[in-house]
């Protein structure tokens, strides 16, 4: 498929621009007469977005932090809990809240951009790019959701348009942040240039909508205009992008000697000048089609500027490059040096580029070919001051190679290679062979010999693949030969001189560019290869993995990093690469014997490169990394790479996408809370590589220690087991015997790691809490699923739980301070301390235990009446009607109390009884921790909206008052509030005439005012309230009347507590007037 340019876009892109029933109408059309219309399915570029968005996942998320990782990794067992319970809504708007949450995390985090804090723009830049990369990740996590498609499909299509549009720029910009912050300033542009070339790449070309439905009669098999995703003002963007960003930022950061030298000169004219090849290249794939509609007229343009930018470019490549660094190789005396190299630059890369563009193909060009290279090499020779002896060598070499690019004759090649080795092995035998020293670690004539041979494979790997297809291993051996000893050397001339000079000097031998250079010219050339089909996926595979792992070097100086790499790579990218779906028919995949195989290679290659990853994580943090972070490192690379496995061939085994769950959950939370392990099993490691202990392994299988974290083990194997039955990994669903053993369990290890971790003091205490907690996890599990006693039976475990509530809180007094050792001894009042941080822990502990236990309940209603609901419809009009059936507000209004009652009245009482001691002990723990802050209320409020339809206690309350107990409850707190602290100040005003005076105290003006103030700031409070119940419209003149009255009181009051009454009486004036507004609205919309 290719992009060609629409005649009728006028038309076409005034349909694109409807809502979502004009794209169904279109689609209806569409399907008649051939046009784009809307089609929901999957998003096909999640390859691109992963190239783009995972590096800078890890970049942000390693600047971030524990807090930002521990975030996220909550964020998302959420998410993939409402997800298993198909609660797709709840699973998106999840995700939107994980991302919200972590860029909160981000700025609560102390030292997330200390490389800006010393700019305030810079820092505020940093979180700009930081929020827009997480709304990006937001906008492709909603666009995968089917119903979002469904429900919203022009909102789908411009999400697409918009995360294509973005993308280059955010990403570029995190990249290149990461790169700086690792390598440093200096080629920051160069940097920049290199990510904008690759995202331009897989994101602005032209490329056809993953939700939009290409019926291709109409337009030959190509794309039309209107099935791409982006038009031209993105494509005008990023085009200005890719031409001035590099540039702008070199401006920028090196203003200070933009001029000072050639040098310098020459990086302002690269920096233009090469994004300019590049987008004309790119153009040949329609990356300015948006610009140039006549092909005819784009081809002049790209000759022209092509041929400027070329030249200059190597011109500035001369001056920057050859001259710079390799001027002492070049023998002849100047002005003739620049003269013979421009002449051997300028033909050799006129000559390639004509070639390559087809330029090259009748009787008068082939011998300008000819000449062009000729003279290249002949200028090449006697620059580098080749012996006259063997300057035929390069001359002949340049001959055939041209007669080989115009009859492709594999004898012509032979012969140019032949040719091709005098010159190259005189060179490295004339500037290296006789030095006596050593480099990487070996001698120089070895890294000569190498030289040489890597040189030969790679000249006669070309010939090889000419040979017919039963000779094709000839050539993939080649290649693979060529990649090892391309990484031997690297690995030698970059890695090992590295480890010598201790990292402090950058680029000693081998500059680090050029491993990235080897590496995308690698992999772009066996890519080219497997398209033209001259090679296999295995050869592909291998030479793939060995480029690859060169990249390791850049980051970790290790002498056996890239081998480490390398096996990594070849035991996780065979599903990737070596199962690829064939055809339409079908695909060659795994059977489950080589899945578990391939499991198994990747567990015993992460153990091998255990010694690699430590000193990855020791880099990473920059310090010795604890044994229970290394194990949980283990772990979790060994499941990170298992899921390609299941992800691409066992995606319809349930059991597959368990395990591999399971173990993901397992390395996370061993990585995070990184518990003790035994002291016996340090024989993994050598001297070099001995992990940090942590400090109470001995309490475990020994001495004991003061502050024991072997506690953590239970909270692990807690999480682990509930996300196994979850995930339905342990049938609870099926055998009440082992859904109660279970919740036992899970209560029993709970209530142990708290009284191991927090309550050391009475074994009557740790009994108490244990069982309390056994008590809230039967009474969660068993409502969630309900055997045929649980509404027998639930009812007493829960007031089993409340009546342990009181009786915990007065033990831990009794036992922690006995009434007879109240005296006022040091001691005491520490235990006083203590006594009062227990007591507050305990109040959190059940506050969360209440709170987990309404928010189970209100699930459970919900879809009970979910479910009532689809058996009402059943048999309706069709499955949209039965949908906007159940999203109505008002279809709960048709269960009565007696219908509530018997599906399960027991849970709405206790739901509604554990939402109220929960609010209650919050706003206790509030008195204690904040001394009563008004602020609060705002958080505590929102606990009321788990309240349900009640038989037994709130009979007239439903989803229409759902707010009203927020509102009311905020309301109410505020104006005790505000009464308690003007008593509290006339108190002690008039508690002490003389002390009141002294210090200005309250007099009775002071006390009728406010009294007055909070008077009149009620009557707003009081018809918002009343307005939440029933929804009746107020008359705009009773609004009008009350609400300025807040104006005043907010300025003149004393009390905080009023003024904020005051403020949040506008702001609920305000919000009632627009809820009126659009109820009177959508009620003249239905007449």
């Amino acid at each position: 498929m290719e992009y060609r340019p629409s005649g009728s876009g006028a038309g076409m892109r005034s349909a694109s621009r409807m809502d979502s029933m004009s794209l169904g109408r279109e689609g209806i059309r569409g399907r008649r007469e051939g046009e784009v219309r809307f089609a929901p399915g999957s998003f096909q570029y999640n390859g691109r977005v992963a190239v783009a968005l995972v590096p800078s996942a890890i970049f942000l998320s390693g600047i971030g932090g524990k807090p930002v990782l521990a975030t996220l990794t909550v964020g998302l067992m959420v998410c993939y809990i409402l997800d298993s319970l198909h609660l797709k809504q709840g699973a998106m708007f999840g995700i939107w809240g994980t991302l919200g949450a972590t860029g909160l995390a981000m700025i609560l985090t102390g030292s997330t951009f200390t490389a800006s804090s010393t700019s305030l723009a810079l820092h505020v830049s940093c979180l700009f790019v930081s929020f827009q990369f997480m709304f990006l990740v937001g906008i492709w996590a909603s666009v995968q959701f089917r119903w979002m498609q469904l429900e919203n499909p022009a909102v789908v299509l411009s999400l697409e348009r918009v995360l294509f549009a973005c993308i280059p720029f955010t990403a570029s910009t995190i990249q290149t942040w990461g790169v700086v912050m690792a390598v440093g300033m200096t080629n920051a542009p160069y940097y920049y240039m290199v990510f904008l070339f690759e995202l331009y790449w897989l994101f602005a070309l032209p490329m056809p909508s993953s939700f939009r439905l290409k019926t291709e009669r109409s337009y030959g098999g190509q794309f039309a205009e209107e099935a791409l995703i982006q038009g031209s003002l993105e494509g005008s963007f990023h085009t200005m992008a890719l031409m001035f960003l590099p540039l702008l930022l070199h401006i920028g950061s090196h203003h200070a000697r933009l001029f000072s030298s050639a040098n310098a000169i020459c990086d302002l004219l690269l920096l233009f000048f090469v994004p300019l090849l590049f987008q004309l290249y790119a153009s040949t794939k329609g990356a300015l089609n948006w610009l140039y509609k006549d092909q005819h007229l784009l081809q002049q343009v790209r000759l022209m500027n092509g041929a400027i930018a070329l030249l200059v470019v190597i011109l500035c490549l001369e001056v920057r490059v050859v001259f710079y660094s390799f001027g002492q190789y070049i023998q002849i005396p100047s002005p003739w040096n620049y003269i013979l190299v421009t002449i051997a630059a300028l033909g050799g890369a006129a000559g390639l580029v004509a070639y390559l563009f087809g330029l090259i193909g009748d009787a008068l060009t082939a011998p300008l070919l000819t000449s062009l290279m000729v003279a290249a090499s002949f200028s090449a020779s006697i620059a580098i001051g080749l012996p006259w002896m063997f300057l035929p060598a390069p001359v002949i070499a340049a001959y055939f190679i041209a007669q080989f690019f115009l009859n492709k004759s594999i004898v012509s090649y032979t012969i140019s290679v032949v040719a091709a080795v005098v010159p190259l092995t005189w060179f490295v035998v004339h500037n290296f062979w006789y030095l006596n020293i050593w480099l990487g670690g070996a001698p120089l004539q070895t890294i000569c010999k190498y030289i040489i041979g890597g040189a030969v494979v790679a000249m006669g790997v070309p010939a090889l693949s000419l040979l017919p297809n039963k000779l094709r291993y000839a050539a993939e051996a080649g290649l693979v030969i060529h990649a090892l000893i391309v990484c031997h050397l690297e690995n030698r001339l970059y890695n090992f001189t590295s480890i010598y000079y201790f990292s402090m000097e950058d680029d000693v031998v081998y500059p680090s560019y050029m491993v990235v250079f080897t590496t995308v010219l690698g992999l772009v050339l066996v890519h080219r290869l497997v398209a033209d089909k001259r090679i296999s996926s295995v050869s592909c595979w291998l030479t793939t993995c060995f480029y690859l792992s060169k990249l390791s070097m850049l980051f970790l100086s290790s002498p056996h990093v890239v081998w480490a790499a390398a096996l990594l790579l070849l035991a996780v990218t065979p599903p990737l690469l070596l199962y690829k779906t064939g055809n339409k028919g079908g695909g060659f995949k795994m059977k489950p014997w080589q899945g578990m195989g391939h499991a198994a290679i990747i567990g015993i290659s992460v153990w091998l490169c255990r010694f690699t990853l430590f000193e990855a994580l020791q880099w990473w943090t920059g310090l010795t990394p604890s044994d229970g972070l290394i194990l949980g490192s283990l772990i979790l690379s060994a499941g990170v790479a298992c899921a390609p496995i299941v992800t691409q061939h066992f995606s319809h085994i349930q059991s597959a996408k368990r395990a591999l769950v399971l173990v993901i959950s397992v390395g996370l939370l061993l990585t995070l809370m990184q518990p003790p392990v035994p002291e016996a099993w340090t024989f993994w490691w050598d001297k070099a590589h001995m992990p940090e202990r942590s400090a109470d392994s001995l309490s475990i299988y020994g001495a004991a220690a003061e502050t024991p974290t072997w506690p953590t083990w239970l909270l692990i194997v807690t999480i682990t087991i509930s996300l196994a039955a979850l995930t339905s990994a342990i049938p609870i669903q099926d055998v009440v015997e082992l859904r109660l053993v279970y919740a036992v369990g899970m209560g029993v290890s709970t209530g142990v790691y708290l009284c191991a971790q927090y309550f050391l003091q009475a074994a009557i205490l740790h009994v108490l809490l244990v069982a309390a907690m056994v008590c809230a996890s039967v009474f969660l599990v068993f409502t969630h699923l309900p055997s045929a006693t649980s509404p027998r039976l639930l009812p007493w475990v829960f007031a089993i739980l409340v009546g342990l509530c009181p009786v915990i809180y007065l033990a831990e007094g009794q036992l922690r301070f006995r009434t007879g050792d109240r005296a006022g001894s040091e001691d005491n009042y520490i235990t006083l301390f203590a006594l009062e941080g227990s007591r507050v822990s305990l109040l959190g502990l059940y506050a969360a235990i209440f709170m987990a236990i309404a928010f189970e309940i209100k699930l459970k209603l919900a879809s009970i009446i979910a479910d009532k609901l689809s058996d009402k419809v059943v048999g309706g009009p069709g499955p949209k009607y039965r949908l906007a059936q159940q999203r109505k507000p008002s279809s709960t209004s048709a269960f009565s109390v007696k219908k509530l009652a018997a599906e399960g009245a027991w849970m709405a009482t206790i739901g509604n009884v554990a939402t109220l001691l929960c609010f209650s002990i919050c706003l206790i723990l509030n008195l204690h921790l904040t001394g009563g802050s008004d602020r609060s209320i705002v958080v505590l409020a929102p606990i009321l909206l788990l309240l349900n339809q009640d038989a037994n206690l709130s009979t007239g309350f439903g989803d229409r008052q759902r707010y009203f107990p927020l509102t009311a409850a905020a309301s109410g707190y505020l104006i005790v509030s505000a009464g308690y602290r003007l008593w509290i100040e006339v108190w002690h005003g008039y508690h002490s005439s003389d002390w009141g005076l002294q210090t200005g105290g309250p007099g009775l003006f002071y006390l009728v005012k406010n009294i007055i103030l909070l008077m009149l700031t009620t009557p707003n409070h009081f018809l918002f309230n009343r307005f939440m119940w029933n929804y009746l419209k107020q008359s705009d003149i009773t609004l009008l009347l009350t609400t300025p009255m807040n104006l005043p009181v907010a300025i003149i009051t004393d009390i905080v507590s009023i003024r904020f009454l005051a403020c949040i009486g506008m702001v609920y004036a305000l919000v009632q007037y627009l809820i009126s507004r659009n109820i009177r609205i959508a009620g003249m919309r239905l007449i």
